[in-house]
């Protein structure tokens, strides 16, 4: 069989920019559908020919792959901006792909060379008065405001953003809320002692949960060392303990780059269960936290550099938690404090201080007590079917990352609201602003598309549209149709950073296959 070549094709000019539009275009109607209170779901079909159905903005922009492939890279393009948000802000993600295409589309009717330049430098002057517009009128969350934001983000479900609001009271609205699958068809929330650590993923090849893109380790043995692992005969006894015990191991350290890819081949290879998180970087902190984490699970604090000798660990200096959990950017630990005199000790001790503390060594010593005191709220997501429980999970996991991003930065009116008002506020300068301006209608419009309204006049009103649910003109904040203010403006800057790069495309080089 003769082997394919891989070549390349040049497209210029108008051609390569209209093909990558198209793109931009085809991808924006499909997620864009699902915008709002009314927004429609989409049925995707899987490479296996099975049905997934769902309202989520990522997960039908991840689904699409185009024929042409120069509007597939206009789609992969706007691709990223969706993906930024979700990464950002958790949620976001169709707002974000809507606002990218209407820029594109504002920009192309002032497609002029000589004024590329300005419209971009106006797109970036415009932005910055809309994000300082947002903030200013963001306002803080709490107790059924949280519900209505996680009703919100979940597709307007009330239900689940009652659940998912009772588990961000249980951690005190700012403590830890994380995502299960329940064997059973309900949906529930489970409280449990835990604690998050500020370290992820230090390859992928540890991911053991594809779905969700995490580590996980049940009943873990936990290896802390401050000092660096060099190599891996090092702690080669601990590894045949755990290989010879069936166990799996967490090593919390600093591991030199060859031990990280002698471990990560023989955890593929399925020879031994095991996870590495980096030890802190810095002084002070990095001591604390490896501190605080020996008293959590129990484990013998190891440094060579103070006379420890790694070849000599036993299995009773490795601590352990009932599970850990890796993502991206941090691991969560489940653990029982109870009974754990070490801890109690440590508060103790920092309680005493944090009273004669001030600036910075306070915020540190509150952030230490805060994670040793720590709860982890448990969502655990259940449904009758499997394609029930595929698009509830999307549902439930977007709304707790917006609920968190309200509470960490305060909300805005909802329904396209807010970045309708500061196009009723702000008056463009240049080209480039009126670009922005008229672009950022976009959302609402559509939101009022898929309610099928047509001919509503909109209220000059700050913070006042359309209920699409009940058909009334109201105050988008009392009536809780909110929006986090971190979702809309990451979404809108993502948005703004894809559409300028690809408003400056001149030339597109696509792979063709001979």
């Amino acid at each position: 069989m003769e082997e394919l070549k891989l070549v390349k094709n040049l497209a210029f000019g108008e051609l390569a920019k209209g093909q990558v539009l198209t793109g931009v275009t085809k991808l924006t109607n499909a997620v864009g559908s699902t915008l709002g209170a009314s927004g429609k779901c989409v049925i995707i079909e899987d490479t296996n020919g099975k049905p997934q159905v769902t309202k989520d903005g990522v997960t039908v922009a991840n689904s699409i792959t185009l024929r042409e492939p120069l509007e597939n890279i206009g789609a992969s393009l706007i691709k990223e901006a969706a993906q930024m948000t979700v990464k950002e802000a958790g949620d976001g993600t169709t707002t974000a792909t809507v606002l990218a295409q209407a820029i594109l589309e504002e920009a192309d009717k002032h497609d002029q060379l000589d004024t590329l330049r300005n419209i971009k430098e106006g797109i970036n002057t415009g932005l910055e008065k809309v994000l300082k517009y947002l903030d200013k009128r963001s306002k803080k969350i709490s107790g059924k405001k949280i519900d209505q934001v996680a009703s919100i983000s979940a597709n307007n479900d009330y239900k689940l953003g009652k659940i998912i609001g009772e588990a961000f009271r249980m951690v005190d609205e700012t403590g830890l809320v994380i995502m299960e699958t329940n064997e059973k068809p309900e949906t529930v929330v489970e409280l449990v002692e835990g604690v998050e650590y500020d370290q992820g993923l230090k390859s992928n090849h540890f991911i053991n949960n594809k779905e969700k893109g995490t580590a996980e380790l049940d009943n873990p043995l936990v290896l802390i060392v401050e000092s660096k692992i060099e190599n891996i005969r090092k702690i080669q006894g601990i590894l045949e303990y755990i290989i010879k015990n069936n166990k799996s191991l967490l090593i919390i350290a600093d591991v030199e780059q060859q031990v990280v890819n002698a471990l990560a081949m023989n955890k593929v290879k399925g020879n031994i269960k095991v996870n590495i998180l980096d030890a802190p970087i810095y002084g002070l902190s990095k001591k604390d936290t490896l501190s605080d984490l020996c008293d959590l699970t129990g484990a013998t604090l190891i440094n060579e550099g103070l006379g420890d000798d790694m070849d000599l660990i036993q299995p009773e200096h490795l601590g352990t938690c009932e599970k850990s959990i890796t993502s991206s950017n941090s691991t969560v630990f489940k653990v029982n404090t109870e009974g754990n005199e070490a801890v109690a000790d440590t508060i103790k001790m920092l309680e005493a201080k944090v009273k004669k503390a001030t600036g910075g060594i306070r915020e540190r010593i509150e952030k230490r007590l805060s994670k040793l005191k720590g709860k982890v709220a448990i969502v655990k997501v259940g449904a009758s079917s499997e394609v029930e429980l595929k698009e509830k999970r999307d549902r439930v996991e977007d709304a707790i990352c917006a609920t968190r991003a309200a509470i960490k930065e305060g909300i805005v009116s909802g329904g396209g609201i807010a970045l309708l008002n500061a196009h009723q506020n702000l008056n463009p300068l240049n080209i480039g602003e009126e670009v922005l301006y008229q672009a950022i209608l976009k959302p609402y419009q559509i939101i009022l598309k898929n309610a099928g309204v047509e001919d509503y006049e909109t209220p000059n009103v700050e913070g006042q549209g359309l209920d699409v649910v009940t058909g009334k003109t109201v105050n988008m904040v009392k009536a809780g149709i909110i929006d986090p203010l971190l979702v809309t403006k990451s979404a809108l800057k993502n948005a703004a950073s894809v559409a300028t790069t690809i408003m400056s495309t001149d030339c597109v080089i696509n792979n063709i296959r001979v």
